[in-house]
């Protein structure tokens, strides 16, 4: 008997047909291969069971459902969370390239032919799971880069600032205030106050003015 080394997070498995005799062979086919399997009969369901934080993160799905298609529920997932790294394959009778295409085109990352083959099967159920380990990798720096680039703001290059007044001119030739021009090109935000020197000016001139 032909097995499946699994990557963890692809033990469970869901399948999705709204044809009992052919979800039931499914379903027993996985089984001895090592997979716990979850069941559902219509697109909906499958699309319901999916996008559960705790849901399979692999999914055999049907072609022609009742609710929903298999291609609807894989854009639908595709849509709502592009960088969660499910793994999903259209078992369909649909053989032109055409079909395939628009499948893949619809978010699938790989299709089977019913009624399907155990070996082939088998064979892409193991291309599956290298291509799930690189994505679930993938998928984790995207999100690690988003988070670092919605952080990380710098100011960077020469600053053309004028000597006297130490306004800056921006990229549109306009002089801005330091920290007017700061907080539009950083995270940075300001408190102000007078330091000891510019207090001790001050003092000095409120003297001088009132002596006068």
């Amino acid at each position: 008997m032909t097995t499946v080394s699994l990557v963890p997070a692809l033990r469970r498995v869901l399948v999705a047909d709204d044809d009992l005799v052919s979800r039931v062979l499914l379903e027993t086919t996985l089984e001895d291969l090592g997979y716990v399997v979850v069941a559902v009969s219509d697109g909906a369901a499958a699309l319901a069971a999916l996008d559960r934080d705790d849901g399979p993160s692999f999914a055999i799905l049907d072609w022609e459902m009742p609710r929903m298609s298999g291609p609807e529920v894989c854009h639908a997932l595709r849509e709502r969370r592009p960088h969660h790294p499910w793994y999903l394959l259209l078992l369909t009778v649909r053989g032109a390239t055409t079909d395939v295409v628009q499948g893949l085109r619809a978010g699938a990352n790989d299709h089977l032919t019913k009624p399907f083959d155990r070996d082939e099967l088998a064979a892409r159920l193991a291309v599956a799971g290298k291509v799930f380990g690189l994505q679930a990798a993938l998928a984790e720096r995207i999100v690690e880069l988003e988070h670092a680039l919605a952080h990380i703001k710098t100011l960077r290059g020469l600053l053309p600032i004028c000597a006297w007044c130490k306004k800056i001119r921006d990229d549109g030739n306009y002089w801005r205030q330091v920290e007017d021009y700061v907080a539009r090109h950083t995270e940075a935000n300001f408190t102000h106050g007078i330091c000891p020197t510019c207090a001790l000016k001050l003092d000095e001139e409120a003297e001088r003015f009132s002596r006068t």
